[in-house]
C-alpha cells in the first residue's frame, strides 16, 4: 500500500500539472489570461445610531453599508464565487479514493453440488464452506495527466466569475446609496416644510393676537379675528400633513439603513437642509463625465468581466476536442470469514488511460456555438449600455442646470416676496392695507419658500442621480 501511493506522489512531483494551472506558478499563457485585478471593497463603517443626535448624508449612507441585508447579501455572492475558485483549483490534485464491503453468500443447491464435485476431484476429502462471508478492502488514486485544458480554463471562469460577483457587489452599493440620498433629501424637504408652515402657524398667530387687541379697543373688526384663527388653523393643518410626510420619509429610510422593523429611533433627526454651495452651482463636464463612467459604473465593468468568462467558457467546450489522459493505481484485498488483512491479501496495479471521443452527435460543436452566441449577446448589451449611460448622463447633467437656474429665481424670489410681505403687514398694522392683501402676501410667501425649499432639495437629487449615472457616488461618499 505504501509503494502504490509513493509511486503516485513520484509521478505528480515528476510531472507536475501538463495543461498549466491558475496558482502562483503561473504558466506560459500568463500574459494572454492575465489575473483581474482585485477590487477593493467596501468594509462598512461600524455606526452606533444611539451615540448620535443627528443624523448626516455620511453618517446614513456609511450605517446603510453595514446594515442593509440587500448588501449583505450581495457579499455572499461573493463568497461564493471564491468556493466556485477553490473547487476549480482541485482539479490539478489527484483524486484518492477508498473502500471497503463485506458480502455474506449462500450457494444454491446445484451451484453447492457443483462446486464440491469440482473440489473433490482434486481432493477426495474437500470441503465447502456455505454460507460463506467475504470482505473486500481497496485504495484508488487518479490523476488527470490532461483533459484538452478544460481544467485551466475553468479556473480563469471561476476567476472571472468571481470578479463579476464583486462588481455586482459595488452595483448594489451604487443603488443603494443613490436611494438613501434621495430618501435623505426627501426628509429633509418634509422637515423643511414643517419649519415653514410653523412660521406661517406663528405670522397668524400673532396677527391673531394683535387683532383680538385692536377688537377689543373697538378699532378692529370681528372678521380680522375670525380670518387669522382660519389662517391660523390652516397653517396647523398644513404643519400635521408634513409631518406626516416626515415620518414616512424616516420609515422608508429606516428600511434603507437595515434598522430593525423599519423604525427609525424616536432621539435622532435629520440635519437642516443647509443653503447651496458653490460647488453644487458649477457647471458638470458632460463629455468628461461620460468618459469617466466607462470606467467607474460597475454594471459596466461587470459586463465586461461577463465577456471574459464567457470567452473562458468557449475553451471549456472545445477542450471536448481534444484527448484526455488519466493515470490511476489502486491496491485491493478480499478475504473470507474475517477482516484482518495482511499484506498477502492485497493486489496491486497501475494504469495509464487515454480516452477520445470520436462522435457526440455533435454536442461539443453545439456547447462551443452556445457559448459563442452568449458572448456575441453580451457584448451587444454592453454596446446598447453604453449608449444608454451615455444618454442618461446627459439628461441628468441638463437637469442639474434646470434645478441650478430655479434655486437661483427661488431664491430670489424668496427676498423679494419677503420684502413684499413685511410692507403689506407694516401697512396692515398701521390701517393702510387691507387684509385680503397680507392674506395673499403671506401666502405668497409661505409658497415661495416652499419653493424654494424644493428646487433646493431638487438640485441635489440631480446631482446624486448624476453621479449615480456616472458611477462617482461611491467615490463621493468614501466607498472605495
Amino acid at each position: 500500500m505504501k509503494k502504490i501511493i509513493l509511486f503516485i506522489l513520484l509521478v505528480i512531483i515528476w510531472f507536475g500539472p501538463v495543461d498549466g494551472s491558475c496558482s502562483a506558478a503561473g504558466n506560459g499563457n500568463a500574459e494572454t489570461h492575465a489575473e483581474p485585478p482585485r477590487p477593493s471593497t467596501e468594509k462598512g463603517k461600524a455606526v452606533n445610531l444611539a451615540e448620535i443626535n443627528t443624523l448626516d448624508m455620511e453618517t446614513a449612507v456609511a450605517k446603510a453599508l453595514c446594515s442593509n441585508p440587500g448588501i449583505r447579501a450581495a457579499k455572499q455572492r461573493i463568497h461564493q464565487a471564491k468556493a466556485r475558485m477553490d473547487q476549480a483549483r482541485s482539479t490539478y490534485w489527484p483524486r484518492l479514493d477508498t473502500g471497503v464491503s463485506g458480502r455474506w453468500a449462500k450457494l444454491s443447491g446445484n451451484a453447492y453440488d457443483e462446486n464440491l464435485t469440482t473440489a473433490r476431484f482434486f481432493n477426495p476429502n474437500a470441503t465447502i464452506d456455505d454460507p460463506e462471508t467475504y470482505y473486500k478492502a481497496d485504495l484508488t488514486a487518479t490523476w488527470t495527466l490532461f483533459d484538452g485544458f478544460e481544467r485551466k480554463f475553468s479556473n480563469l471562469e471561476a476567476l472571472y466569475g468571481k470578479s463579476v460577483e464583486s462588481q455586482g457587489v459595488k452595483d448594489a452599493q451604487r443603488l443603494l446609496v443613490s436611494a438613501v440620498a434621495q430618501s435623505y433629501f426627501s426628509a429633509q424637504l418634509a422637515l423643511e416644510n414643517i419649519a415653514i408652515e410653523k412660521a406661517d402657524e406663528a405670522f397668524n398667530q400673532r396677527q391673531l393676537q394683535e387683532a383680538r387687541a385692536r377688537y377689543r379697543m373697538g378699532t378692529g373688526s370681528l372678521s380680522d379675528v375670525l380670518n387669522f384663527q382660519v389662517r391660523g388653523n390652516q397653517a396647523k393643518t398644513a404643519r400635521i400633513n408634513q409631518e406626516y410626510e416626515y415620518d414616512t420619509a424616516l420609515s422608508g429610510l429606516a428600511a434603507l439603513l437595515g434598522l430593525p422593523q423599519a423604525l427609525f429611533p424616536g432621539h435622532l433627526h435629520l440635519a437642516r437642509l443647509a443653503p447651496e454651495t458653490k460647488t453644487e452651482l458649477s457647471t458638470p463636464c458632460v463629455e468628461q463625465l461620460i468618459a469617466r463612467a466607462f470606467d467607474l459604473r460597475p454594471d459596466i465593468q461587470k459586463t465586461r468581466w461577463q465577456i471574459k468568462q464567457t470567452t473562458a467558457r468557449i475553451r471549456i467546450a472545445q477542450a471536448d476536442y481534444y484527448p484526455s489522459v488519466v493515470v490511476s493505481g489502486s491496491m485491493e484485498g478480499e478475504r473470507t470469514d474475517d477482516m484482518h488483512f495482511g499484506g498477502n491479501d492485497f493486489g496491486k496495479s497501475i494504469q495509464v488511460g487515454l480516452s477520445y471521443n470520436l462522435f457526440s452527435g455533435g454536442a461539443t460543436k453545439a456547447k462551443v456555438r452556445e457559448a459563442s452566441h452568449r458572448k456575441k449577446e453580451l457584448e451587444k448589451q454592453l454596446e446598447e449600455m453604453i449608449l444608454s449611460v451615455s444618454a442618461d448622463i446627459r439628461a441628468s447633467a441638463g437637469l442639474v442646470a434646470t434645478a441650478q437656474t430655479q434655486v437661483a429665481l427661488q431664491r430670489q424670489n424668496v427676498d423679494l416676496v419677503q420684502r413684499t410681505r413685511d410692507l403689506v403687514e407694516k401697512e396692515y398694522n398701521a390701517g393702510q392695507g387691507s387684509l385680503v392683501r397680507l392674506n395673499e402676501a403671506q401666502k405668497d410667501l409661505t409658497a415661495a419658500r416652499g419653493a424654494l425649499a424644493l428646487s433646493l432639495v431638487a438640485l441635489r437629487q440631480a446631482w446624486v442621480q448624476l453621479q449615480t449615472r456616472t458611477g462617482t457616488v461611491l467615490a463621493t461618499y468614501g466607498v472605495l
